[in-house]
């Protein structure tokens, strides 16, 4: 064991370093008014004497910026940001006798050239390419305002949504979320529907995480950056949300209801940053399923074709606060909080029509038709904290404890109703199906950093646990005398536990015009299974998960680069219970206990074009998931399917992702991302009962176009597309949703109206609808999920001393970006 976690120390203390007589220089961008920070202005390094290019890099979030291994020589500094005049600095001579250089703070002037003063928020670039991520700008993304997280992942280029609410990044829904760099252990999209996108400023998509990150998620890592204040001041943002009535209802039993609010407030001085929020939002959705089910056992071939309302009422809150004490240059403290609730009751309403006929002869054995009335309440408070130390031992070396504490409860219940039909007076049957499954985690991190010649060494430590409890209980009403019965054979009580111990270090730096990072990662891992009427199930994992990323500058504005890193994705509560949960009238679920998390390694090659008026970026992927978990169907009786949680194999993943972001007038841009990708699964189903050798080829595309006729109205039309794939026993249909907003600004941009026209159809586009379909030698499953469109709703937001930069630009500018 103690070999073992030496092994990656030793591994990263082996690197070569060659020191030259090189010198960094490190310097600040400034306002030359207000003196406050300029995030992401491009500085870069010229020659004095012929005015060659050198180098170039970006500023940081605090306008911090250092270009590392210049030669000996007479530079000059050129900086550039919009809105604002270039700048170049004074000579600088280098003589190679210090490592480093400090530099004054270059404080650049606003353009002169005035039209109207605007609130912008530094027209920092849609998409920025990294050496190991992504990143998107949440605010250029009009159509998600006054919604969710969710709303704004969903048009990055890797993120696909079906009608299920299932988040899949490149076609995988296995990922990990991080909320300001911290992992969030709950379900993703449980926490990214609660988390408001008024409050992002930013999204990250690590594809290829280092190994200084968890290896948790088969497709790498959404990293959401919540709103900071870039400057010393009170900023504060609310905004207010409502719906207009719906166009289209689907006779279900009531209308929705859809509002909502948020605030963001951020203080700022030397030694304190404070930010703290919260928000509220109803947003219920109609909508109906037409679905046929049918079963062949023992002879007798039973259909029951179905249809009727399938709607949700949907509410959450949220609380949220950080604050960050310097004690001095040497000392930080930092620590937050987060508490969101979530409610959502599903209400499908249902009349089935039941046919038995026997295969031999034709003849019809049985016939009922009934109305089911099942609803579906499901609800999670999920609490965070974090507290973080920083001690900065010098120039060169910092040291960082960081602890997590998290809590999910997670509550559902399901009722079943049964009613004859048509009278409806007549109760066939009445279940209750209650749940808890609360979940309790924990994490102690140490992480040591030290500048080694032109680059830097990380290691640490992480100690992480994690315990989840289930509680299913299966009710069923006696008619006779209105007691509940519980079912044994549907109730169970569950617990599994998850104690992991890491250790890691990697190196990263630049040499000319290649920058690298590579690492390795060791974990210990102990997973106990345990359930009512079975033998406790132990698994000890002893894994490596080795990381490279790689980036180099072909020319000033190509890049290319390429990675490789090994994932694990770990199985959850209902993966591992053996006992089936009834879900509804016609599906029950069910986990395998021996279960093995999947087991992932990933290879990336990619190219970035940047020019004057944006972007484009081309990434080709493989990926190769062993062990992996699939859910399937199986006959349970003639109403009733099984879906099973179980290993299928190995499958594999040939994958293209591509996007750009391009300005192409002064009041026209354009953005669009895809991913196209080939998947196979190869293995086989209930102890090489069914043998399983699917493929298929799927894509999807986000893209969206921006007009901005005056200064203060902006227009947006966009467009999420994810097309019909091929699943272990079947296939899911296409699935669209086009939207357009319409933005207004007044009183110099602090008031902001934005009209939103949500899953536009007007009966012509077959929006917010997928069909899936799946069979086997003895079913047939297919249900068409309809769900509401053509929806209008107007947001609010006022902006009390703007978050981002106030400056005068000039009129060839694209236009302000704030809310």
């Amino acid at each position: 064991m103690k070999k073992s976690i030496l092994f990656p120390l030793l591994f990263l203390l082996s690197f070569s370093i060659f020191a030259q007589n090189r010198t960094t220089l490190k310097g600040r961008v400034i306002d030359q008014q207000d003196q406050s920070p300029l995030p992401f202005a491009s500085v870069a390094i010229f020659l004095s004497g012929d005015s060659t290019l050198v180098n170039g890099t970006l500023s940081d979030s605090l306008g911090y910026f250092q270009i590392e291994r210049v030669p000996k020589g007479s530079y000059y500094l050129e900086v550039n940001y919009i809105g604002y005049l270039s700048h170049r600095s004074t000579t600088i001579l280098l003589n190679g006798t210090s490592p480093n250089m400090e530099l004054p703070a270059l404080q650049i002037e606003p353009s002169t050239v005035r039209l109207n003063s605007i609130v912008i928020q530094g027209q920092k670039e849609l998409i920025t390419n990294k050496i190991d991520r992504q990143v998107f700008q949440a605010n250029q993304f009009l159509g998600s305002q006054g919604g969710t997280a969710l709303d704004v992942i969903r048009n990055t280029p890797s993120v696909s949504i079906n009608a299920e609410g299932q988040i899949s990044l490149r076609g995988s829904s296995g990922f990990l979320v991080l909320i300001n760099g911290r992992p969030v252990l709950t379900d993703a999209s449980t926490i990214l529907s609660q988390l408001p996108a008024n409050a992002i400023e930013n999204v990250e998509i690590i594809s290829s995480p280092s190994a200084s990150n968890d290896p948790d998620g088969k497709a790498g890592i959404i990293n959401i950056q919540t709103k900071q204040s870039t400057k010393d001041d009170l900023s504060i943002m609310a905004n207010i949300q409502g719906g207009l009535p719906s166009v289209k209802t689907y006779d279900n039993l009531r209308n929705p209801q859809r509002y909502g609010a948020d605030v963001t407030m951020n203080f700022r001085n030397k030694k304190w940053d404070i930010s703290v929020g919260g928000n509220f939002l109803r947003n219920d959705l109609t909508g109906r399923r037409v679905g046929d089910v049918n079963t062949t056992i023992d002879g007798v071939f039973t259909s029951f074709p179905s249809v009727g309302e399938r709607s949700f009422k949907k509410y959450s809150y949220t609380a949220r606060g950080q604050a960050s004490y310097s004690i001095n240059t040497k000392n930080t403290i930092t620590g937050g909080f987060y508490h969101g609730y979530r409610s959502q009751a599903r209400r499908a309403d249902i009349v089935y029509n039941n046919t038995k006929t026997l295969l031999s002869t034709g003849e019809n054995v049985g016939q009922i038709d009934y109305f089911n009335s099942n609803i579906a309440d499901k609800s999670s408070r999920i609490t965070l904290g974090n507290l973080d130390y920083t001690l900065t031992l010098s120039s060169k070396s910092s040291l960082k404890l960081s602890g997590l504490l998290e809590h999910a409860d997670l509550q559902g219940l399901t009722t079943n109703r049964n009613i004859a039909e048509p009278s409806r007076s007549e109760l066939l049957q009445y279940t209750e199906n209650p749940s808890s499954n609360p979940l309790t985690a924990y994490r102690a991190k140490a992480d040591y950093s030290l500048k080694v010649g032109s680059g830097k060494l990380e290691t640490g430590y992480q100690f992480r646990h994690q315990l989840q409890k289930g509680n299913f209980t299966y009710l069923q009403q006696n008619l006779s005398d209105g007691s509940f019965v519980v079912i044994p054979e549907f109730s169970s009580s569950t617990r599994v536990s998850n104690d992991i111990h890491a250790v890691y270090g990697q190196y990263s730096s630049k040499f000319n015009k290649l920058e690298y990072v590579a690492g390795l990662r060791y974990e210990y891992a102990k997973r106990v299974f345990e359930a009512d009427g079975i033998t406790p199930r132990h698994l000890n994992l002893s894994n490596l998960f080795p990381s490279v990323n790689l980036q180099y500058s072909l020319t000033e504005q190509l890049i290319a680069k390429a990675s490789y890193n090994k994932r694990i994705q770990r199985s959850t509560n209902n993966e591992l219970n053996p006992y089936p949960e009834r879900e509804h009238s016609e599906t029950l679920e069910q986990g395998d206990p021996d279960i093995l998390p999947e087991m992932i390694d990933q290879v990336e090659l990619g190219i970035v074009k940047n020019y004057d008026k944006g972007n484009v970026f081309l990434t080709s992927y493989y990926q190769g998931v062993n062990n992996v978990v699939n859910r399937v169907n199986q006959v349970y009786n003639d109403t009733i399917l099984n879906r099973i949680y179980t290993n299928a194999g190995k499958a594999t993943k040939w994958g293209l992702e591509m996007g750009t972001s391009t300005k192409i007038s002064k009041w026209w841009q354009i953005y669009a991302g895809g991913n196209l990708y080939h998947y196979q699964i190869k293995g086989s189903l209930f102890n090489d009962q069914v043998k399983v050798n699917t493929s298929s080829w799927v894509y999807s595309i986000n893209a969206n176009t921006t007009f901005q006729p005056t200064n203060s109205v902006t227009i947006q039309a966009g467009v999420n597309y994810l097309s019909k794939r091929i699943t272990a026993q079947g296939e899911d249909s296409r699935f669209v949703l086009p939207n357009l907003s319409v933005r207004k600004t007044f009183m110099e941009g602090k008031l902001v109206a934005n009209l939103q026209w949500q899953n536009i159809d007007m009966g012509l586009f077959g929006t917010n609808q997928q069909r899936i379909t799946t069979s086997g030698t003895n079913f047939f499953t297919t249900t068409n999920y309809i769900q509401e469109t053509d929806i209008f709703m107007i947001n609010l937001s006022f902006n009390l001393n703007s978050l981002g930069k106030k400056a005068n630009l000039p009129s060839s500018e694209f236009g302000d970006r704030e809310f």
